[in-house]
């Protein structure tokens, strides 16, 4: 079974202070930081990087490669298949997301704490959404059809059932699409 390497970076403190198009700017170049290493780590040479004309990742080489981040932290991974990685902060949220989310089918499934549970439910439909290409127009078309266990569930989306693993830390959850995969999670606090 292949290994993939997902990699969370911490952001240092000096750069979660900027605001606007600096922190976009500085939060990309912390997600491509976190992907070099993912790469390195797969023993996979990155070369260029492109997009399509609606930003989501070209592969290169045979490699995909997926980024994710968020304020305090930054993701990336490369693999063989389609990949994709999302970060989200637990913490409170409207109860309308909840039902843009998720149905009551897929709510019903297990009996957890609410809030962990909507972004558990959030990162793996939004981790699908960036391995294939969609944006979040299709997040109600990603339904969880079973949860396994605290860091393992399966999405459907058109037709394919996708594997997911969290991995939790520091107040927050990552996701990654693993369906065959083993995988490796790296933590890096600069």
């Amino acid at each position: 079974m292949e290994t993939i390497y997902p990699v969370i970076l911490a952001v240092p403190e000096k750069n979660r202070q900027l605001t606007g198009k600096n922190k976009v700017l500085s939060l990309s170049k912390h997600a491509r930081q976190a992907l070099a290493i993912s790469a390195q780590k797969s023993c996979v040479h990155l070369s260029n990087l492109l997009k399509d004309k609606n930003g989501a990742p070209l592969p290169f080489n045979g490699n995909y490669w997926s980024l994710t981040h968020k304020s305090d932290y930054a993701g990336g991974v490369v693999a063989s298949t389609r990949i994709g990685i999302d970060i989200e902060k637990i913490r409170q949220c409207s109860e309308a997301l909840f039902s843009k989310t998720a149905g009551k089918k897929e709510w019903g499934l297990v009996n957890t704490d609410p809030v962990k549970l909507f972004f558990r439910y959030w990162t793996s439909k939004e981790s699908v959404l960036k391995a294939v290409g969609a944006g979040l127009k299709d997040l109600s078309k990603c339904i969880i059809t079973k949860v396994i266990d605290e860091n393992n569930l399966f999405i459907a989306y058109k037709e394919k059932e996708w594997l997911i693993e969290h991995f939790y830390f520091d107040g927050h959850i990552a996701s990654v699409t693993k369906n065959s995969f083993n995988i490796k999670w790296s933590l890096v606090m600069e």
